[in-house]
């Protein structure tokens, strides 16, 4: 409620100065005021479409889109108060003397009508000002009920003390209370970039510094007088963030100290320049220094262990190139690569991919009994083979199904399974035809070579390499907001401010005589004092 009502008390205040002023000239002049109130009428109804569109648009859009809109809102906010603030510091104590100026060369000029223009153009100003404002604060504020009451508090206030100037019952000393107000609003302002900072991470723009600084939910406890003032009003959450607290702190600092420095220290205007070029120097060697910041790599194990599901036997698992190399103590059998697709697991990119090759068992048994048959059944004598007409023992040929699947991070498994269907052909000892027995349990000079019938990794496995992974990919986002994102921020900022500096300071550069012109002047060389 607090904040809307010094927005709007500072802003209000301002469009009916101007109005005022205007009005004056006209009643002075003999001129009508109605094109003056139908400018000031249309801007109105203006700001009032650019508010209702912008939160309309906001409603009819995704939760995501939503964030991301109010980050854009809070951005222009922010640019728009802090400028509002910087311009006030800077002309508050002339403005209304600037505008009288303004109003009688626009009097003599095209006259009515030039004043209802510069009435409409200077309310539109400050109602989209406003709009822009109240719709970042609202998205901020605990309770738009309060906050609507404190903006109208506000525009009431303006008008009748931009009333009572009008009639010239009320003297108010411009440049105090816009500075007083001005120091309210940087808190307002330092609140709002808290947060843009947030919306900004749920919208998905900002993945770094999320780290919580402190619990402040004993401080601001909601419903608590405590709570209505600084998370109302100053937007510090109960849960405020590194990023969120570097940006507050930031603001603060140096808007703070822009506005608010005292004049007798302030530096020359040369001497202003050289540090404004220190301090882009500085954010360079900063961007720089971020840039260099080393990358982050996964600490995955290549090695995976398996372990059978049924069957015996043990053994590993990694990627060795486009196939699955497995190793269960004989020889390693390489799965080629037969499908692949991308997999998203609570935020972190994995591929899924099926491997698979059919192969002859050459070092298998080549002759089977019939007991060994059963055994190899499960125990179960085969359906349709009578020992009796089929005694063996049998011609056996042997073929293995391998299939695997596995996620895949970085190059690493971090989760496999898979298994073998094993057939044997089986020929003579009575048999007429060759039969196909599906093989239920494998002999040990078969599982060397094939594994267990079904294997997959180790929960207590594919929970640590999850859990690498996950931190691998936190510190990675860490990376590349702090060596990427925020050094190219901080890199266009130092680039801003030199080249602020550098035509400040060519601005302030001495002019010498020509020599061959007498009274003409050129710029002196560089480098001349």
């Amino acid at each position: 409620m607090l904040a809307t009502l010094v927005i709007a008390l500072r802003e209000g205040l301002e469009a009916t100065l101007i109005v005022g002023i205007i009005a004056a000239f006209l009643r002075r002049n003999g001129a009508g005021l109605g094109p003056m109130w139908a400018g000031v009428g249309l801007a109105v109804l203006l700001s009032l479409g650019v508010g209702l569109g912008l939160n309309h648009l906001e409603q009819s859009l995704p939760q995501a889109r939503q964030e991301a809109l109010e980050t854009l809102i809070g951005v222009v906010a922010i640019v728009f108060v802090t400028g509002m603030i910087w311009w006030m510091d800077r002309h508050g104590r002339d403005l209304k003397s600037s505008l009288e100026q303004d109003a009688a060369a626009a009097l003599s000029g095209r006259g009515a009508t030039a004043l209802a223009a510069m009435a409409f153009l200077a309310v539109l100003k400050e109602g989209f000002e406003t709009a822009v404002f109240f719709l970042a604060t609202f998205s901020a504020a605990q309770s738009a009920l309060w906050a609507g009451i404190g903006a109208l508090i506000g525009l009431a206030l303006a008008i009748g003390i931009g009333w009572g100037i009008y009639q010239g019952g009320v003297r108010l000393n411009l440049s105090r209370f816009f500075r007083i107000t001005g120091g309210f609003l940087v808190l307002v302002a330092a609140g709002l970039c808290v947060s843009a900072l947030r919306t900004g991470h749920e919208a998905g723009w900002i993945n770094g510094g999320q780290q919580m600084v402190m619990d402040l939910g004993w401080l601001v406890a909601p419903g608590t007088v405590q709570a209505a003032l600084i998370t109302g009003v100053l937007g510090i959450p109960s849960d405020p963030r590194l990023i969120e607290v570097l940006g507050w702190v930031s603001y603060l600092a140096i808007v703070g100290a822009l506005v608010y420095w005292p004049t007798a220290y302030r530096p020359s205007p040369r001497n202003a320049g050289r540090l404004k070029l220190g301090a882009a120097l500085m954010l360079a060697v900063a961007a720089l220094g971020l840039f260099l910041l080393p990358q982050p790599r996964a600490r995955l194990r290549p090695q995976a262990p398996i372990a059978a599901l049924r069957g015996d036997g043990a053994g590993q698992v990694q990627l060795r190139g486009d196939a699955l190399a497995l190793d269960f103590g004989g020889v390693p059998l390489n799965l080629p690569h037969s499908s692949a697709q991308s997999s998203d697991h609570n935020g972190l990119a994995l591929s899924e991919a099926d491997y698979g090759a059919t192969v002859a068992l050459n070092d298998a048994p080549q002759t089977v009994s019939f007991a060994e048959l059963v055994a190899l059944n499960g125990g179960r004598r085969p359906i349709g083979l009578n020992p009796t007409r089929y005694p063996g023992p049998y011609t056996a040929q042997w073929q293995a199904d391998l299939d695997a699947h596995a996620r895949l991070a970085q190059g690493a498994v971090v989760q496999a399974r898979g298994g073998a269907q094993v057939l044997v052909t089986l020929s003579g000892g009575g048999l007429q035809t060759p039969r196909s027995l599906r093989v239920r349990k494998l002999p040990q000079a078969v599982a060397a070579q094939t594994g267990p019938l079904a294997w997959a990794t180790s929960d207590t496995f594919s929970a640590k390499a999850m859990a690498a992974y996950r931190a691998y990919g936190s510190a990675l986002q860490e990376w590349q907001f702090w060596a990427r994102q925020l050094s190219v921020v901080l890199l266009l900022a130092a680039l801003a401010i030199a080249l602020r500096a550098a035509r400040q300071l060519r601005s302030l550069a001495p002019e010498r005589v020509s020599p061959s012109h007498g009274a003409g002047v050129e710029p002196a060389p560089k480098g001349s004092h």
